[in-house]
């Protein structure tokens, strides 16, 4: 089922280019989080053969995830632009019908261990906390023309900062680049390196160099509180993700030129039953793979 990959990691870097919700949050939706920790995890430190199952695994969907980001990058950042609130409506179509069944599908775990409801509300105002305090627009943005030591430990541990967010379901890594001013000069430098133009590849580099920093130490740490405090870190991460609703309504606050955030008169009903009609279908494929695998 490489078509299943393909379009979560496709999915993951949709969410991922923009302001909203993180890649990880498309990934809990979707139901392959354990999945897609655990391979990160055992292509670090597993045997060979967990080694080999990660790396097909996370090379079926990083072709996705690349392609994905390419064309949000290169094409779809228009899109973004000029239809933010279908797109937005398409998000929360996304979080909303997907909760229910992540709910449903860790009950077993959640059952009797209703005294850490409170992590959903830690996890909820997490979220908002960090998208109050976003700049409005692309402003206040950091100059990377000429990287100097100190800006580039500042874009390093971006980076680093950055891929957590993206791995964590809830807040987007983007947002916090937004928030630290680098959200628009990484996106140009990227667009200059996919345009062959490499005076910018130093920023990528350093940039990439404290991504994969950041995604070894933190995949581990959730990996192993998953395993310990699965129910807390469930119902922190449902917290997160109904926090990543008020992150997407106020997101086309941080456009390059800022919109009003979404209220009941911009949303769009159409886009948001999509939302719904694309995780019904996910979850069917899912169900089709799962039923493929138990018939071998």
């Amino acid at each position: 089922m490489y078509i299943i990959q393909f379009i979560r990691g496709f999915c993951m870097a949709l969410a991922d280019s923009v302001p909203g919700v993180s890649g990880g949050t498309v990934a809990f939706l979707l139901g392959f989080y354990d999945q897609f920790i655990d391979s990160i995890d055992d292509l670090i430190t597993g045997n060979m053969e967990k080694k080999k199952t990660a790396f097909f695994f996370l090379i079926k969907l990083g072709i996705g995830w690349v392609t994905g980001m390419v064309l949000a990058i290169l094409i779809l950042a228009n899109v973004f632009e000029s239809h933010i609130y279908a797109i937005s409506s398409l998000f929360i179509g996304f979080i909303i019908f997907a909760i229910p069944i992540v709910v449903r599908e860790e009950l077993d775990t959640l059952k009797g261990k209703y005294a850490y409801c409170p992590f959903v509300l830690v996890g909820a105002a997490i979220v908002c906390a960090i998208t109050y305090f976003n700049p409005v627009g692309g402003g206040n943005s950091v100059n990377l023309e000429h990287l100097t030591v100190t800006t580039g430990i500042y874009v390093f541990i971006a980076g680093a900062v950055a891929i957590c967010a993206m791995v964590l379901p809830g807040i987007s890594g983007s947002t916090l680049l937004l928030i630290m001013g680098l959200y628009l000069p990484i996106v140009t430098a990227i667009k200059d390196i996919l345009h062959l133009n490499l005076k910018s590849f130093p920023t990528v580099f350093v940039f990439g160099c404290g991504v994969l920093v950041g995604i070894f130490s933190i995949v581990k740490l959730i990996r192993k509180a998953l395993e310990r405090f699965r129910a807390q870190m469930i119902f922190l991460i449902v917290g997160l993700m109904l926090g990543s609703i008020y992150a997407v309504i106020m997101g086309p606050t941080t456009l390059d030129t800022p919109q009003p955030a979404m209220t009941i008169h911009n949303f769009s009903i159409l886009f948001f039953i999509i939302g719904g009609v694309v995780i019904f279908g996910l979850q069917q494929m899912k169900k089709i793979k799962n039923k493929h695998l138990r018939a071998v």
